[in-house]
């Protein structure tokens, strides 16, 4: 079966135009100094090593939604956001002190390895942090500099640049949100939501959507319909994300199992088990959750306390309940079939994956 990304050749599409510019930006590093060709590499193997290319894909269909012709700029100007998402999976792995991403090892772990195989001088942790810092930071300005060199026409360019911008205030701000609900060990339920809404949903779907939308010059409608589609699409995405850090498959997340809990990430899976375990079952999260050195054997209690609380089943029904709300209103949109199709199958891609 082809996956909804590959319907109009997306896919491939998206990964050349990201080649095409990624080659441009090496040749800029190698002038300045040809030892940056490292740092070339290293966003060239992240951004075209893996990644499933939805936002791009919620992007391009929103934009054919709202009346708009296909184009290679068009394609171009969304796979900007797959270079916002690699600032933020390399930024957001920094910070959860991640080993791996995609069953490699993430970028910090990758300059740390560097530091110490070459001997360097200095903290070989230290440099690897610095250098993905500086490699997420430079992935978010590409982002920026290949929306506009897409050659899509500027008044398209002005009408994306409010929601592109939004978009950008929205994912450093649920990263935030992110990290002080792990400081502050919140576990209500709203805040889970908040995050979730903040660092993933909108950026993962509502946004890329309106992007697309805004080029196409899309009636207020339309505008609406997209966000009342994509918002708890978006939600449902991340719970599913949830769901896999907590009992994912290893082979398919790329990821170790259980690493969301080593890491005390309070989601809204994590946050339903709060709200209904007894006080030994608190006891066994608050000792387990946030334990870097949280063994198998830990990480297997831990999941035991989840189901039994009934969390899991409860993550799965607020998927669907979010899964009813989306489709329901992209029925209603007012947007023609074939983009109405993608997003609906896009949809199911999103929230049924298992990786």
């Amino acid at each position: 079966m082809t996956s909804p990304v590959e319907t109009a050749g997306l896919r491939p599409r998206v990964d050349k135009a990201l080649a095409a510019f990624l080659v441009e930006q090496r040749d800029r590093l190698i002038s300045i100094d040809p030892i940056l060709a490292e740092l070339s590499d290293a966003l060239d193997e992240f951004v075209l090593g893996g990644g499933k290319r939805l936002r791009p894909a919620f992007a391009y269909w929103g934009y054919r939604g709202a009346g708009g012709a296909d184009s290679d700029h068009l394609v171009a100007a969304v796979s900007a956001l797959e270079l916002v998402q690699a600032s933020a999976l390399i930024h957001d792995d920094l910070m959860d002190r991640s080993d791996t991403r995609r069953g490699v090892p993430s970028v910090h772990r990758r300059f740390e390895r560097r530091h110490l195989d070459a001997g360097w001088r200095g903290g070989p942790a230290g440099f690897g942090e610095s250098a993905a810092l500086l490699l997420g930071d430079l992935a978010m300005v590409w982002s920026d500099e290949l929306l506009h060199t897409s050659g899509c026409t500027p008044e398209e360019l002005e009408r994306a640049r409010p929601v592109f911008d939004e978009m950008r205030t929205e994912v450093a701000a649920g990263q935030y949100l992110d990290m002080l609900t792990q400081a502050t060990a919140d576990t209500s339920v709203e805040r889970a939501g908040k995050v979730a809404r903040y660092k993933a949903a909108k950026y993962t779907v509502e946004r890329p959507l309106l992007m697309g939308a805004a080029m196409a010059g899309a009636s207020p409608g339309v505008r609406a319909a997209y966000s009342a589609f994509g918002l708890p699409l978006g939600e449902a995405f991340q719970l599913r994300d949830d769901i896999l850090g907590v009992f994912g498959d290893p082979s398919k997340t790329g990821k170790p199992a259980g690493d969301d809990l080593r890491e005390g990430k309070r989601t809204y899976l994590v946050a339903a088990a709060y709200n209904a375990v007894d006080e030994a079952g608190r006891a066994v999260l608050d000792a387990g959750l946030g334990n870097e050195d949280l063994n198998t054997a830990g990480v297997e209690r831990l999941r035991a306390v989840i189901r039994t609380s009934g969390a899991l089943d409860a993550t799965e029904r607020r998927i669907t309940e979010l899964m009813d709300a989306s489709l329901s209103a992209l029925a209603a949109a007012d947007i023609e079939e074939e983009p109405r199709t993608v997003l609906h199958a896009l949809a199911d891609a999103a929230t049924r994956r298992r990786t």
